[in-house]
């Protein structure tokens, strides 16, 4: 049962993130109630991780954050309330994601931004392998939610005016090896195939880095029966 103080400062943050954007959220009902579940997420700014944690309540949401975060007592006392895993950028981080491992495996929801940091812009970066890694030992599936308009919102709030805020949620997938290696070509051939997944939710001049959705492949990726794939029937 979550505490008082959780849901005091959940309610108090969603009522903020409420007065500066006007939140299209409805296909967040598409996510589970639980997990093991990865939802991978492109990562614009800030706005991003206090939206998710708030509009997807009940469910029990955890992510990665950098772990500077926590060198701001305040921030630091918002992301432990949240439960959330401090990960060091730029460096295999063992303990992170052994943390995220026990996560998926007590049936939370994990968040993963590939990009690792803020595009700022709104425009996919490339993706890091590390989410293979986590996706393979956990066998969790994957289920792609992308953001797009939370860009504008330092411009619109100078004009006194509300961000639409767009939240898509894709279909899930699993990935695979297909029993090849996992060298170091391959994670980053089947994060290049995750991103894809997500650039085809994004509108175009959103997919950045994966804008060429006609590069993409699913070699490593499987859907699970009567679903199909993100990116059936691209014409752009």
């Amino acid at each position: 049962m979550a505490t008082l103080t959780f849901r005091v400062v959940n309610a108090s943050i969603k009522g903020i993130i409420d007065l500066i954007c006007r939140v299209d959220a409805a296909q967040l009902a598409r996510v589970p109630l639980q997990g093991p579940l990865i939802l991978v997420c492109n990562h614009i700014n800030f706005l991003e991780v206090p939206l998710l944690y708030t509009y997807l309540q009940p469910r029990p949401l955890t992510g990665f954050a950098k772990a500077e975060t926590w060198d701001n007592p305040v921030m630091a006392r918002l992301f432990d309330i949240w439960g959330a895993i401090p990960i060091r950028r730029g460096e295999a981080d063992v303990e992170a994601m052994r943390c995220g491992l026990e996560a998926l495996q007590t049936g939370k929801i994990l968040a993963i931004a590939p990009e690792g940091t803020r595009s700022g812009d709104g425009k996919l970066q490339c993706g890091f392998p590390g989410i293979v890694l986590m996706g393979l030992r956990s066998g969790a599936p994957m289920l792609p939610v992308v953001y797009y308009g939370g860009e504008t919102y330092k411009s619109n709030m100078k004009r006194l005016k509300r961000t639409e805020f767009h939240i898509l949620v894709g279909r899930p997938f699993y990935i695979h090896t297909n029993n090849h290696k996992l060298t170091r070509t391959l994670r980053q051939d089947i994060t290049d195939e995750i991103m894809f997944q997500l650039a085809v939710l994004l509108p175009p001049e959103n997919r950045g880095h994966y804008a060429d959705l006609h590069a993409a492949s699913e070699t490593y990726l499987r859907f699970p029966e009567h679903s199909t794939s993100n990116l059936k029937g691209i014409t752009s």
